[in-house]
């Protein structure tokens, strides 16, 4: 039986899948990423062996996605971040059109065609009022932990908007409102409702088009989908049994497992890794960053990927000049 595995290395979570030849979830595991990658992608990795019962002798091919994809140096390939989305979106939901993915340092909105290749996109990476981790922020002022975001927003009975577009002003605003006697459950369902009018305004950047995904951590909070279909008037395709989370775990996975068939079917090998072609650890590419590699915010997507950028470069042809892959 083939096991392939994908790591997403996020900026505030790494996760981790496993699928088999069946294209059936064989385990997942997720964990905080911390700051240091490679470890965490270990980590992670150990976790999901123990989950789904597997070795490593088990596992035949790992796909690595995420900002952090470079610095594991067990990986047999990296796949974009988008592309990853992209894939398994489609997958799971063959109508899915446009996904909104929202991270702890970044929102996504994607447009996709039916073949699950990207044609365009936006991140919104420029300031934390704007992602997962102002929600986060907002619920420790509150007393909260992360799990009771949802449950808690949910017994709001007039949510009370967060207008500053700046994390730093937001969290004033949430003293203030906090000062003047309103209920804190309120204010946290506030914090979405703000949070989901900026994403919807970022997937209408990309144009939206009916089948729409949620993705990310968010998926868990039921307060959260409901603030984003009532600001978009539309329902999300949300993933059963958590794998919202792990949707770019799973794209690496599905797309790996295709790797692996296509190898299979032409008699090749599975190819060494990252480590064993001595490549080691790379430094991630930040996500702050990302808009200096990326084409123009909105513009379509090159076919080969985001950015000009091969969606699935195998770990041996990484740092090879453009040339050299194209050959390889």
């Amino acid at each position: 039986m083939v096991n392939v595995v994908g790591i997403d290395i996020g900026s505030t979570y790494t996760k981790a899948i496993a699928l088999n030849s069946k294209r059936e979830v064989v385990g997942t595991a997720v964990r905080r990423t911390g700051f240091k990658l490679a470890i965490a992608a270990e980590s992670v990795f150990e976790d999901l062996l123990a989950n789904s019962k597997l070795s490593r002798d088990d596992v035949s091919y790992v796909a690595a996605t995420g900002y952090g994809r470079y610095t594991v140096p067990f990986r047999h390939a990296q796949i974009t971040e988008l592309t990853a989305h992209a894939q398994a979106a489609v997958h799971l939901f063959p109508d899915t059109r446009t996904i909104l993915d929202i991270g702890g340092q970044d929102i996504k909105a994607i447009r996709v065609d039916g073949a699950g290749r990207v044609t365009a996109f936006r991140l919104n990476d420029k300031c934390a009022a704007g992602t997962g981790a102002f929600l986060e922020k907002t619920a420790r002022y509150l007393g909260l932990t992360t799990a009771d975001i949802g449950p808690y927003a949910m017994r709001s009975t007039a949510p009370k908007a967060i207008s500053s577009v700046c994390a730093v002003f937001a969290e004033s605003e949430v003293i203030n409102h906090l000062s003047n006697g309103i209920p804190a459950e309120d204010i946290m369902m506030g914090a979405m409702v703000s949070l989901g009018g900026r994403a919807i305004q970022l997937m209408r950047r990309v144009g939206l088009q009916s089948g729409y995904m949620l993705t990310g951590g968010m998926t868990r909070n039921e307060a959260m989908v409901k603030a984003l279909e009532e600001s978009l008037g539309e329902k999300f395709h949300v993933a059963p049994d958590g794998l919202g989370q792990l949707n770019g775990a799973y794209g690496a996975a599905f797309m790996g497992l295709r790797r692996v068939e296509k190898l299979n079917a032409e008699g090749k090998p599975i190819p060494p890794t990252a480590a064993q072609q001595g490549e080691g650890e790379k430094a991630a590419v930040r996500r702050w960053s990302a808009m200096a590699a990326t084409p123009k915010a909105g513009s379509p997507a090159s076919e080969a990927g985001e950015a000009g950028e091969c969606p699935v470069v195998p770990a041996h042809a990484a740092g090879k000049p453009a040339a050299a892959v194209a050959q390889a």
